[in-house]
């Protein structure tokens, strides 16, 4: 009987361990998805890296810049929602007029430049800075597209100080 036992053991531990390795497999096929998500990205975009410059300075689409202070605005209240995320494609598609292809690129080229800076805080002051610099007239559509993403419990702290770190990026008082 204590032999049985054992056997049994050692066959839930063996089990075990090759759900987990195979679950571990998974997750680094996923990871090297998300890589080549944001390199495709780039690529669509034009975006191309140069070498000793922060991946933000190379921004030259505004498109592109006004939403990923979007979605860093959206994770400033905390990780966005599927459905969140789902609204934010839309109004990016209604608001910035491109495609949905497009809008879901520019999310995710958009969480790679906020990643970057490393937040949401640093992500939208530094792109909001650069923005300014490339389109001036990107205030408008930023807010837009700002205010569609909008929760619906209003704004907490972060994201009012994140309002004014855009406008003073903008000069706005």
């Amino acid at each position: 009987m204590p032999i049985i036992l054992a056997l049994i053991g050692a066959a839930t531990a063996f089990y075990f361990l090759v759900i987990r390795a195979r679950n571990a497999a998974d997750i680094a096929t996923d990871v090297v998805d998300m890589a080549n998500d944001v390199r495709l990205a780039a690529r669509r975009f034009g975006f191309k890296r140069r070498t000793n410059l922060h991946p933000v300075e190379s921004i030259e689409d505004p498109n592109l810049a006004i939403s990923a202070i979007a979605l860093s605005f959206l994770e400033l209240n905390d990780l966005p929602t599927q459905e969140q995320r789902n609204a934010m494609v839309v109004q990016s598609q209604s608001v910035l007029d491109v495609s949905k292809i497009d809008a879901e690129e520019m999310m995710v080229l958009g969480r790679w430049f906020m990643s970057e800076c490393g937040g949401p805080d640093a992500a939208i002051s530094r792109i909001s800075r650069k923005l300014c610099k490339i389109d001036p007239s990107g205030f408008d559509p930023l807010m837009g597209l700002v205010k569609a993403v909008l929760p619906d419990d209003g704004l907490n702290d972060k994201q009012r100080d994140a309002l004014d770190d855009i406008k003073r990026a903008f000069r706005i008082r």
